[in-house]
């Protein structure tokens, strides 16, 4: 019987030269390895907030367990999921609340400024430490999308499909607006101290982007659906408890300096930088792209998912009728995961 793992770490990533000229001397990317050990291996790649623990295990449940796992839609009883936390990202990576080996301090917004390209090449430099050469596919929703579309144009021959979920060839200016709205809330924070905080939780602005990005990431409807202008114990409505509550929720993980880089990682954004545009870079792309789009969702219109799969040579396209706009990647797997499986099993 093949082995099965389950696996985290950290692996280290060494000297990484950034897409604007800059270096960072010593990186290192934390991981997940879940599955059959010598099985095909998918690489999942995750969104702003999220980290490598994709899986999980029963006790710590990862944020896509139910997608993938035994038997699941990415079955890991036949595939090896390797996760990696970004690069900029704060559950172990190298990021701005890393130490600074030239100074031993953290480095803080003195971190150079990453992109989604960056993000990849210190992801392909983790795996080649982890002995991994192939990937069977490269999954990602969001910047996770990004991540995955950045994969099939970087390093095309190292994969076979690219799955691309609520993530588009660019970022849109109205993803631009609502992290702008996100980055003054947390820069205009007193506690910010200009990124010299100390304690994240106590940075208001974080929450407050916090709820400024979840109203994008539901659609009205569900919000209608779940709320119904009903009053909490609290005397708040519960739509007022359920936004604060996701606010704290996060400040209570999350750095917001990562916050900060990785939202303008994502505004950075286009496949097309450097390759005549995104028209002309989607024609290089080499490898099985299935992508999913998702009703309701503002950020990454399903209009725009459509109009690129369609440009792709070897494409396909589907539209998943949801009320959770774009957080729909992250749930109801039982509507759209079989589209996963049905891929990785053709």
């Amino acid at each position: 019987m093949d082995e099965y793992i389950y696996e985290t770490g950290t692996v280290p990533t060494g000297f990484l030269k950034l897409e604007n000229g800059k270096s960072l001397h010593e990186t290192c990317l934390s991981y997940e390895l879940c599955g059959r050990k010598d099985g095909p291996v998918i690489l999942v790649c995750h969104a702003l907030t999220g980290s490598h623990l994709s899986v999980g295990t029963e006790e710590n449940r990862g944020w896509w367990r139910g997608l993938i796992g035994p038997s699941a839609h990415i079955d890991t009883s036949k595939y090896l999921v390797v996760t990696f936390n970004v690069l900029g990202g704060c559950d172990g990576s190298t990021g701005p609340a890393s130490l600074n080996p030239e100074t031993g301090e953290a480095y803080r917004t003195s971190f150079p400024d990453v992109t989604v390209r960056d993000i990849v090449h210190a992801q392909y430099k983790a795996l080649k430490v982890l002995g991994i050469s192939s990937l069977e596919a490269v999954i990602g929703g969001s910047l996770g999308g990004m991540q995955a579309l950045e994969w099939g144009l970087l390093y095309p021959a190292l994969m076979r499909k690219v799955f691309l979920l609520a993530g588009t060839p660019y970022f849109s200016d109205y993803g631009i607006a609502f992290n702008m709205i996100g980055k003054t809330a947390i820069t205009s924070d007193p506690h910010w101290q200009n990124g010299h905080y100390e304690r994240a939780e106590e940075i208001s602005g974080l929450k407050v982007a916090r709820m400024a990005g979840m109203v994008t990431y539901r659609s009205p409807e569900l919000f209608e659906k779940r709320f119904h202008r009903s009053k909490a114990d609290n005397g708040l409505f519960q739509v007022e408890s359920y936004l604060a509550y996701q606010g704290e929720k996060l400040a209570k993980r999350f750095d917001p300096n990562s916050y900060l880089y990785l939202m303008e990682a994502m505004n950075s954004h286009d496949i097309g930088r450097g390759r005549g545009g995104w028209r002309e870079a989607v024609l290089e792309f080499q490898p099985e792209l299935i992508s999913l789009a998702y009703r309701g969702d503002l950020i990454y219109p399903p209009s725009v998912i459509s109009e690129f799969a369609g440009l792709v040579p070897n494409s396909s396209f589907y539209e998943v009728d949801t009320l959770f706009g774009h957080d729909g990647f992250l749930t109801e797997f039982e509507k759209w995961g079989n589209f996963i499986r049905q891929h990785l099993e053709s």
